[in-house]
């Protein structure tokens, strides 16, 4: 027996409350720390043209908005044509009054398939990129 008069020598600790009560410790982590941990990076939610879209004119630019504020010194946006050659007018910037808009201007493009580079760089140094694809097969637009 102890000071209090309990005799402790046969307490046992289940396992597998033991077990149970670290896999909630670390969802209960895991669920904090998670949304602290996604708001640093800027990801796309739009374009113009859309992802995989198919249009019928060339359009004047690509636009890609993002979830957060980008860093334009190093936020990059390029179109390629199908034989790999550069065609943007190589002016990518950050746009809007939050900066959340990435766009380059395009000269006046022929019927094709063109791929979009992306890269961004968040306010807080976190780094996403990605491309994504558009058609035109209509005519090209007059300027």
């Amino acid at each position: 027996m102890d000071a209090v008069g309990s005799d402790r020598a046969d307490f046992k600790v289940n396992p597998l409350i033991v077990f149970r009560s670290v896999i909630l410790l670390a969802s209960l982590v895991g669920i904090v720390a998670l949304p602290a941990i996604s708001e640093g990076h800027a990801f796309p939610v739009h374009s113009e043209p859309r992802v995989g879209w198919t249009v019928a004119n060339s359009p004047p630019k690509v636009t890609i908005w993002f979830d957060g504020e980008l860093e334009p010194a190093f936020s990059t946006i390029t179109v390629y044509n199908s034989i790999k050659q550069q065609v943007d007018k190589g002016n990518s910037r950050v746009t809007g009054s939050d900066g959340t808009v990435l766009e380059v201007d395009l000269p006046n493009l022929a019927v094709g398939s063109y791929r979009v580079f992306w890269k961004a760089l968040s306010k807080d140094t976190h780094i996403t990129e990605g491309d994504f694809t558009f058609t035109i097969v209509g005519r090209s637009s007059e300027k």
